[in-house]
């Protein structure tokens, strides 16, 4: 195979990352590329001044668009470029960060990830609040009602992995008629405790994963669908096993196999993972399997699954409620008691998932926007492309899912 001119930037550019998770356990999210060079990292650490000065060097020696447009790839090569220079901008962005102040919020997202998450007053919450009163009537606080009505539907610890297997033996099957995937591809599930967030997949190379839930709080039966499809099928295990057959394996893309989870990448990750959701069970079809598969797996009562999904849906119109609450407690204009106030008021969180939000916010601040925003603005761009109907939509996901991410645009 002929060398590419990125090539040598691409290379470069994998080494920065691992010299940058050295300074920052969150920073490398996963790696398969070779062992060599991190074995070199950690044998030979950088300092975040020598990093920063290298990337900078790195953006320099970025060929210019003109110098790559005659070169095989068309489209692709050029999404290529621009995905390289985004990531080693945000990579700077981030050793700044570890380097010196935190930045504001929006100015760190954008910095970060491209991207700025529209604001909400309260009057914006309130307005959706009004809307589940209505559906949850009786005396009593609105967060009092709801978890009341949400603890009907809780599955039992043990029915858990059953309950789980099946919905992503669904999501997968799904996935499988509109999105071939590698060969030998699958992963493993684990129940963890006493982590800050509620799932997460561990990406290994090789097309295999380890997808971790967290058991500290009540799972409710809505979490088995988003969980499946959100960490495996059509979520984040098929985003990257497709990276890597297609760009790594096929065409030799070597920053493909590394995963720099504060950068723009991850709008895309996130954005996908979630909208993935209702492309893979669309509507009424995520009701009917709930209420006549998993409902009954879980033991719960399915007669009363359209009335779950009636105020779930309600309440995922607060979603941006985490952003406020993130963008206020981290500026410091309110200190954790008042964040877990607020996102139990305007979130409909317990204290204890609250709480447990507070401490996502410490250790992963703006990467919040990443799970609405980029899915609003993934929803767009592939609704937005061609025909309105179900296989157009998945052709042009799964196109998004097996090429460099492209800008979305950055939100004001």
């Amino acid at each position: 195979m002929t060398p590419h001119p990125l090539d040598a930037i691409a290379e470069r550019y994998v080494k920065l990352v691992l010299a940058v998770g050295r300074h920052d356990a969150d920073y490398v999210d996963a790696f398969y590329g070779p062992a060599e060079w991190k074995a070199e990292a950690e044998r030979e650490p950088m300092p975040l001044a020598a990093i920063d000065a290298d990337a900078r060097q790195l953006l320099d020696d970025l060929p210019p668009p003109r110098a790559i447009e005659s070169t095989d790839g068309g489209d692709l090569v050029a999404l290529r470029r621009e995905y390289l220079r985004r990531q080693i901008a945000a990579l700077r962005a981030r050793v700044r960060m570890l380097q010196g102040p935190p930045l504001a919020f929006d100015e760190e997202s954008r910095a970060l990830y491209d991207a700025v998450a529209p604001r909400h007053d309260e009057a914006y919450f309130e307005e959706i609040l009004e809307a589940i009163e209505r559906a949850l009537p009786g005396g009593g606080a609105l967060i009092e009602r709801y978890d009341a009505f949400r603890a009907q539907f809780v599955v039992p610890a043990d029915r858990l992995p059953r309950v789980f297997d099946r919905a992503i033996a669904e999501g997968r099957a799904r996935t499988l008629t509109r999105a071939p995937l590698p060969e030998g591809e699958r992963f493993t599930v684990e129940y963890v405790t006493r982590k800050p967030w509620s799932g997460y997949n561990w990406y290994h190379g090789r097309y295999r994963s380890v997808i971790q839930v967290n058991t500290d709080l009540p799972i409710y039966i809505d979490r088995a669908i988003d969980l499946a499809c959100h960490e495996g099928y059509p979520g984040h295990h098929v985003y990257n096993a497709l990276l890597e057959q297609q760009l790594v394996d096929r065409r030799g893309w070597i920053e493909f196999t590394i995963y720099a989870l504060f950068s723009p990448q991850s709008l895309i990750a996130e954005g996908t993972a979630n909208y993935g959701i209702e492309l893979a069970f669309p509507g009424d079809e995520r009701i009917a399997f709930e209420r006549e598969v998993l409902f009954p797996l879980a033991g719960l009562d399915s007669t009363r699954a359209e009335d779950y999904t009636r105020v779930r849906a309600l309440v995922e119109r607060l979603a941006y409620a985490g952003n406020e609450a993130a963008r206020r407690y981290l500026s410091g204009e309110i200190d954790r008691a008042a964040a877990v106030a607020w996102l139990s008021r305007y979130a409909l969180s317990s204290p204890k998932a609250a709480e447990q939000r507070t401490r996502f916010f410490d250790a992963y601040r703006s990467y919040v926007i990443t799970y609405n925003l980029g899915k609003d603005l993934v929803k767009q761009y592939v609704e937005s492309r061609g025909e309105p109907s179900s296989e157009r939509r998945w052709q042009e996901f799964v196109r998004l899912l097996a090429s460099p991410p492209p800008r979305l645009g950055a939100r004001d």
